[in-house]
């Protein structure tokens, strides 16, 4: 698959901590997706929408995405479709285990805590 403007813009809105608008950056390319791409996209769908939980400090939700959506993207390559997403899967272990621990208090990451994803050329 070629990198397309959308994927591009999610990657770069998750990367700023704008977890919402990567989600709806890659809800797009999912509504029009078949095949392993559908659980691919909706994979970081969902690890969107559980940064978005964390950064909320709705933990008791951040848990349950965390979860889907380490599950959806654990059959794909950390490089797949040329997004390097080891770093994010890995923090992402470490924060859903950090939400499910801290989910009756309020507790939020700083902001430097939240993962990067490397998009490849």
């Amino acid at each position: 698959m070629q990198v397309t403007d959308k994927f591009a813009e999610g990657v770069a809105h998750f990367n700023a901590t704008e977890f919402w608008e990567a989600h709806e950056s890659w809800e797009s390319l999912w509504l029009e997706a078949d095949g392993d791409l559908v659980e691919f996209y909706q994979g970081l769908i969902q690890l969107a929408a559980a940064y978005h939980h964390t950064k909320r400090g709705t933990l008791r939700g951040a848990v349950r995405l965390f979860d889907a959506a380490m599950k959806r993207l654990e059959p794909f390559p950390q490089n797949y479709e040329n997004l390097d997403r080891s770093a994010a899967i890995s923090a992402a272990q470490e924060h859903r285990q950090w939400a499910a621990d801290n989910i009756d208090r309020q507790k939020k990451l700083a902001p430097e805590e939240f993962p990067k994803l490397a998009l490849r050329a």
